[in-house]
C-alpha cells in the first residue's frame, strides 16, 4: 500500500490556510430522541436547536455542552440503512472527549457506573502519559473521555 509524503506541520509554501479548530461533529443516529436523551442523561449536553437538511428531508438536532466548545449534530437521515455503528467501515472510528485533568477520567467511570451504563475499564499508559475510559453511544460509536498529560 502506498502512502502519501509526509510534510512538515507548516506547509512549506505557505498557502495552506489556517485552522482554528473543530467546532462541531455530525452523527447519523438510528433514533434521534433515544440519541437525544443519551447523550442529555450521559454526557451533559443539551438541545440547542433543531436544523433541517436542505435536501432529502432530514433534520439535525444539534446538542451542547453548557461551558464547553463542543457542539454535537445528531442526525436524522430518512433514507439511513439503520445499522449499528461499525469502526471497521470507512469513516468514523471513534470520538474522543478530552479531559482536564486525570481525576476527571475517575470520575466519568463512577459517573457512568452511577447510571449504570456500561463501560470499559479505564485504561492508562506511562508513555506517553494518558488516561482514558470507553463508552459506546446508542447507536454504538465508542466515545472515549481522555486525559493526556501533553
Amino acid at each position: 500500500m502506498s502512502h502519501p509524503t509526509s510534510r512538515s506541520a507548516v506547509d512549506a509554501t505557505g498557502t495552506t490556510p489556517p485552522l482554528a479548530g473543530v467546532h462541531h461533529l455530525g452523527l447519523t443516529v438510528r433514533d434521534v430522541d433515544h440519541s437525544e436523551r443519551w447523550y442529555g442523561d450521559v454526557l451533559g449536553m443539551v438541545r440547542a436547536f433543531v436544523e433541517p437538511h436542505p435536501t432529502g428531508g432530514g433534520y439535525t438536532v444539534v446538542m451542547m455542552r453548557p461551558g464547553a466548545a463542543l457542539f454535537l449534530g445528531l442526525d436524522h437521515h430518512p433514507r439511513a440503512d439503520r445499522l449499528p455503528f461499525d469502526a471497521r467501515r470507512t469513516g468514523l472510528d471513534h470520538l474522543a472527549l478530552r479531559v482536564e485533568e486525570r481525576g476527571d477520567v475517575d470520575a466519568w467511570a463512577a459517573h457512568l457506573d452511577a447510571l449504570d451504563v456500561p463501560r470499559e475499564a479505564v485504561h492508562e499508559n506511562a508513555e506517553p502519559a494518558f488516561a482514558s475510559v470507553l463508552v459506546h453511544d446508542p447507536d454504538g460509536v465508542p466515545i472515549e473521555l481522555f486525559w493526556s498529560a501533553a
